[in-house]
């Protein structure tokens, strides 16, 4: 596998691998354990939210995930707001972090009030969307070939700068980025060079994996392998019998 991009919540890579397996791993990432609010005690809420869309919202917003946390943790946070104005995920106190503090809530008029406890549990993707660590979407790498008589304007017909010139001939820069929309083979067609351009899946996956926050992206990916390797590994044991 080699590694195309990487940043804070994303990673994009390429390797050789079926598309039917890697469908397989974006399914697993709902067996990637998720740390969320589970359930929500309100003692006051003179908002414009009524109780099921305030505990709703809350559920949603993504809690850093530590590993150190046992199966069956329980943590417990509370909210207390009378000012005017927004009310942030920032405001919830307790000991799990929040990924993004300025997450809306609600919104509290004067004189008005919104109070009340949570408790954050583990659980995955699979049974409520709270637990749901990111997603994966991938496609076919594109093998691009160029002949010599490929007209150099095609270099700025492409809409995802997959050509460059080199000593005034048509080269190719960077293949990863063409997604074969085949803007470039309609432009030779026209020019009548249907050979000067040819483009056809490659056996490569381009792969990327983004994560909601709670836990890195390679993480996602190789906690997703890790269950679907098991799964398949108990599956083999039952069929052996």
């Amino acid at each position: 596998m080699k590694l195309i991009t990487k940043k804070d919540n994303q990673i994009t890579f390429e390797g050789e691998i079926s598309e039917s397996l890697a469908n397989a791993i974006r399914r697993y990432f709902l067996q990637v354990p998720v740390l969320a609010v589970d359930e929500l005690e309100i003692s006051k809420n003179d908002s414009p939210l009524y109780d099921e869309a305030i505990s709703h919202r809350v559920g949603l917003v993504p809690l850093k995930m530590d590993k150190d946390l046992k199966e069956d943790a329980e943590i417990e946070l509370k909210l207390s707001a009378d000012k005017q104005g927004f009310v942030y995920a920032e405001q919830l106190v307790g000991k799990a972090k929040i990924i993004y503090p300025k997450t809306p809530i609600t919104y509290l008029d004067k004189d008005q009030e919104v109070e009340f406890k949570a408790i954050a549990r583990i659980g995955k993707g699979d049974t409520h969307a709270k637990f749901s660590p990111g997603f994966m979407f991938y496609r076919n790498l594109v093998e691009v070939k160029v002949e010599k008589d490929c007209p150099s304007e095609v270099v700025e017909i492409c809409p995802q700068d997959v050509f460059e010139l080199d000593s005034g001939k048509v080269k190719v820069k960077d293949a990863s980025k063409c997604d074969m929309c085949e803007a470039c083979v309609d432009f030779c067609r026209k020019r009548k060079k249907e050979e000067s351009i040819k483009l056809s899946a490659a056996k490569e996956l381009l792969i990327t994996v983004e994560s909601y926050g709670q836990i890195e992206p390679k993480e996602i990916f190789k906690e997703a392998v890790a269950a679907l390797k098991k799964d398949l590994k108990e599956l083999s044991r039952k069929l052996s019998k």
